[in-house]
């Protein structure tokens, strides 16, 4: 294995270079002497230098934990007894396993998915690894398997600068207890040092149509849960699709999925305490969704708002500017902003302009970056065909 990370670092050197390279070893007195952190990585038998270095995986039957007559535990699995640099695929090998499948609507059908999506049950495994509290001998990493969720639980408190606000508003903070073992598994790729695993584990669970992923700290550790409970129905995830190009905020997503599932309508105050921000960023973004053409103010006493794009709204009157542009989209199958300046004899300025209302609007798709853009039929043509 210290071989492997001499060939993943690209350096070609001895097994003493390269410990000494990442700061695991050093000569003392002409001997080499091995830290805590070299043995845990590579040793065959880390537990002789920890007792509790790897993670125990435990089944609960149903959504609480029993105790005595009523203990409903029915598997509990330890993963022991190898170094850190295995202990991480074989995490992931032993509770994928665990991991019950979910259906999930992907355009017109359902696929089989996992409960939990594994990118972020797999970036919560490998944060619990590298950066929980090595000192603290006496616990160790636990992974909690109920019907509704998952717990990872990692020993010791957060570390200056991290937080529990500055992780739950997805800010890319990070620090590092154990550096020489985060180094060594970002070497071995599985982590990356620029704190984005926290906010990308929001952004994946959201896109799967889950709640969160919730953190909190409890007797010295900290723990994160994963809801299996889907945030939105299958319709919602399905009819969220048409504003994939729209260039939204996940808050704003929330926003329209919430308003969506109570018949279309939302007021700034439902919106500020949905996703926990203020009136200002509230009222910025609603303002940029009216720009876009996707909601409106439909009642000034107490600030109501709808949304313009209804589930079946596909027989909107064409634009103008669309139907002069219509003949050559349907000769070519797609058009450029050249062809928007010729048909309606205007700057080629105007042109941008007017084919960004039109892909905001959804009758045209853009293709292509700078020069080379071009756009094709949008989802309403598509839809009316």
């Amino acid at each position: 294995m210290v071989q492997q990370l001499s060939q993943k670092s690209g350096m070609n050197l001895t097994h003493e270079e390269i410990l000494t390279h990442y700061r695991l070893a050093e000569r003392v007195n002409g001997e080499l002497r091995l830290t805590l952190a070299a043995l845990l990585l590579f040793a065959k038998d880390p537990g002789r230098w920890h007792p509790r270095c790897g993670i125990e995986l435990i089944r609960w039957q149903g959504t609480k934990r029993g105790t005595g007559d009523q203990l409903n535990i029915t598997k509990r699995i330890r993963i022991e007894a190898i170094p850190l640099v295995r202990l991480v695929q074989e995490a992931f090998h032993t509770i994928q396993q665990q991991i019950p499948e979910r259906q999930r609507l992907v355009g017109q059908l359902f696929e089989e998915r996992l409960v939990y999506p594994p990118f972020v049950w797999q970036e919560a495994i490998v944060n619990a690894i590298a950066h929980r509290d090595y000192n603290l001998e006496g616990i160790g990493i636990e992974v909690h398997l109920f019907d509704d969720r998952m717990e990872v639980w990692s020993p010791g408190e957060l570390m200056e600068p991290v937080t529990l606000e500055r992780l739950r508003r997805r800010e890319r903070v990070h620090t590092s207890r154990n550096p020489r073992i985060v180094r060594v598994l970002t070497s071995f790729g599985y982590m990356r040092e620029l704190g984005e695993g926290i906010p990308r584990m929001f952004d994946v669970m959201e896109q799967e149509g889950l709640r969160p992923p919730e953190f909190r700290l409890e007797g010295g550790q900290f723990v994160v849960t994963l809801c299996g409970t889907p945030l939105y129905r299958p319709e919602t995830i399905h009819w969220l699709k048409r504003f994939e190009n729209q260039q939204l905020t996940h808050r704003q997503i929330r926003l329209l999925a919430y308003a969506y599932e109570r018949g279309g309508q939302f007021t700034s105050r439902a919106y500020q305490k949905l996703v926990g921000t203020d009136l200002y960023n509230a009222s910025r973004d609603i303002r940029d969704l009216i720009r876009k053409g996707i909601v409106r103010l439909t009642r000034t006493r107490g600030r109501v708002y709808e949304i313009i794009t209804e589930p079946h709204s596909v027989e909107a009157e064409k634009p103008p500017e669309f139907v002069a542009i219509e003949p050559v989209l349907r000769a070519r199958g797609f058009v450029k902003n050249e062809d928007i300046r010729r048909a309606l004899n205007i700057p080629i300025w105007q042109a941008s302009g007017i084919a960004r209302k039109l892909v905001i609007a959804g009758w045209l798709e853009p293709q292509g970056e700078k020069r080379g853009r071009r756009y094709v039929p949008g989802r309403r043509l598509i839809e009316r065909s």
